[in-house]
């Protein structure tokens, strides 16, 4: 074995490692918004996701608590002491704090008028493997981060010189940090183990994803698309002679279906690959925690194109520009003929 085959097995079994500790995370968050001067916006939004995905919905507006999973449709129907829960803070506590909230600061940066965004994430994370978590409460203002609360110590921090003051206030109320202890190392894993256990069914499904081999022009690189997978704890690579490839390689982001299925892909510049190397090749997608691998060999027979298998543009699409330069061309000469009959 060479080095550079040696270097990329060590890639390998690292990556392989720290996707198996990512598994083993899972994570409960809240996303808040509020919000002043805009138009048919509702002034207060909140969202909230596990694992990443979105599990419920309620704005000011329609007043309704909105879960976006089966699971969390019935948490409601089966508890209404969690109904009532989430229908006080997203119509009562949580929008007159932000009402207020961007009050003080709109006074304290001397604004009066204008389009002002106050947003915040709060949550928790727990590691299945060593019990660890971990609590985030962060608030952004008019786009830029504005204050965060250190659990380890239960004190704020200014992100910004005008959050000082308002650090030392919050930083002085000895009960309020209190309870937000309480809340990110007992209620919110707590909450979160619950919502895991309802909902692992879904959660834990596999859903295999459609794979294409797509390109642009002749030139241009081959990419390998996946789309509809579930979980996105997902991975695609492209490998010559059974071996992963890491140059000449260009991997995407894994991004969100309106379905709550997800996508990715995987770009291999073929400009040195010579006709009869492209068998050599093969794209591979797969989940972290299946082994069961979804390989594509590059075949130019399968890739879908913008370009004719002769490399020039759709026949279809030149036939249309022939036909429609003939029919101004007829029209003209139809017109020219007409006049000098006249």
């Amino acid at each position: 074995m060479n080095v550079k085959q040696e270097q990329n097995k060590v890639l390998q079994v690292f990556f392989l490692v720290n996707f198996a500790l990512i598994l083993l995370k899972h994570s409960l968050m809240y996303f808040l918004t509020g919000s002043s001067g805009i138009a048919n916006i509702p002034d207060f939004v909140g969202v909230g996701e596990l694992d990443g995905i979105e599990a419920g919905y309620c704005d000011i507006n329609n007043k309704i608590i909105q879960p976006r999973q089966d699971w969390a449709k019935q948490i409601l129907d089966d508890d209404r002491a969690h109904l009532e829960m989430y229908t006080y803070l997203c119509f009562e506590n949580l929008p007159d704090f932000f009402k207020g909230f961007i009050f003080t600061l709109k006074q304290q940066f001397n604004q009066t008028e204008g389009v002002h965004i106050v947003q915040r994430i709060d949550g928790c994370e727990w590691d299945e493997n060593t019990g660890e978590v971990t609590g985030v409460l962060q608030y952004g203002y008019d786009g830029e981060d504005f204050l965060k609360f250190d659990i380890k110590t239960l004190t704020w921090i200014a992100l910004k010189p005008e959050a000082a003051m308002i650090k030392q206030s919050w930083d002085a109320d000895i009960n309020d940090k209190k309870d937000d202890e309480d809340y990110f190392t007992r209620i919110c894993p707590e909450r979160l183990k619950m919502y895991l256990d309802s909902g692992k069914s879904s959660l834990q499904r596999t859903v295999l994803p459609s794979v294409s081999l797509l390109q642009k022009s002749s030139s241009s690189p081959v990419s390998c698309h996946a789309t509809g997978f579930y979980p996105d704890r997902a991975g695609m690579f492209w490998r010559k002679d059974g071996e992963e490839l890491h140059e000449g390689v260009d991997l995407g982001e894994i991004l969100s279906n309106n379905d709550g299925t997800f996508q990715t892909s995987v770009d291999l510049n073929v400009s040195s690959v010579t006709p009869e190397d492209w068998e050599r090749y093969h794209c591979v997608f797969q989940f972290y925690s299946v082994n069961n691998d979804m390989i594509t060999k590059l075949d130019r027979a399968v890739i879908r194109t913008n370009m004719s298998k002769t490399g020039n543009p759709t026949d279809i699409g030149a036939a249309i520009v022939v036909l429609v330069i003939i029919s101004i061309a007829v029209v003209v000469i139809v017109a020219a003929v007409t006049k000098e009959e006249r």
